[in-house]
């Protein structure tokens, strides 16, 4: 049963701009006190956050614990690997998640028809949680987008231990002219589940942040999948209509596909 403070609060007569701003970000505000401190119950609503943000990060990708048989089958998914060979190894060595080993690049020759107009990687990056919860939505928004444009997607697969500076390998081995990254988000005390994806107009060893793409904040509470993959399609095609990616263009904010 929740206290005569929790009640208080909850039915406290806000000014309505105060609602509005409480009502459009899940950004604890004006949660209350209980003297100095938080109350019992923010306090606990935050030690659960972090700890759903701490599992989100630890989490090893596993296909057929992160995605159904189903999905996997449907995509033909496979995995492939970072040369960082182990979580902590990866959280240590940023360098190392964003190079292939020797065996994944021969994996993606073999498995991942070259020079298609959009390659599509998903990568775990900082939470396997977001990649669960968002990616299969997502997927397949962006595959049907791409069918109503006419382009050709190259073979989808899985990164583990994934950066997302290993878009630039994706690019010299694929050759795709938009490559797009999704990959889970450092996540924090709001969601553990945000997604995002990164896109670079063929991307290339030379390649830095500032020739890529962000579009972050996929969740329920952010951007849902749906408007993500229409953002993610009408910024391929702007990069594919000007022959550039990241600082050198701006996405228009269209919820519409173009194109």
């Amino acid at each position: 049963m929740a206290s005569n403070e929790d009640q208080s609060l909850a039915s406290f007569d806000w000014p309505e701009i105060v609602r509005k701003i409480r009502a459009r970000t899940p950004a604890r505000l004006l949660a209350g006190r209980a003297g100095a401190g938080y109350r019992t119950s923010t306090q606990l609503d935050l030690r659960e956050a972090h700890a759903a943000a701490r599992d989100a990060v630890r989490a090893e990708l596993d296909l057929e614990l992160v995605f159904t048989s189903a999905f996997v089958e449907r995509w033909k998914l496979f995995e492939v690997s970072s040369q960082a060979a182990s979580k902590d190894e990866y959280l240590l060595r940023p360098d190392l998640g964003r190079h292939f080993t020797e065996n994944s690049r021969a994996g993606l020759l073999k498995h991942c028809p070259a020079g298609n107009r959009l390659q599509i990687a998903i990568g775990d990056g900082l939470s396997v949680t977001a990649v669960a919860a968002q990616v299969p939505s997502l997927l397949a928004a962006l595959q049907e987008g791409a069918n109503t444009r006419s382009w050709t997607v190259g073979q989808t697969f899985v990164i583990r231990h994934c950066r997302v500076g290993i878009l630039n390998e994706i690019g010299e081995l694929l050759t795709p002219e938009v490559a797009v990254l999704l990959i889970g988000e450092r996540p924090g005390l709001a969601t553990a589940e945000s997604l995002s994806a990164y896109m670079a107009y063929k991307p290339h060893k030379l390649h830095t942040d500032a020739d890529r793409n962000l579009i972050s904040n996929i969740h329920t509470r952010g951007v849902s999948p749906e408007d993500a993959a229409i953002r993610i399609l009408n910024l391929a095609a702007l990069m594919i209509k000007t022959h550039a990616s990241g600082s050198r263009i701006r996405e228009e904010f269209r919820l519409a596909i173009e194109s």
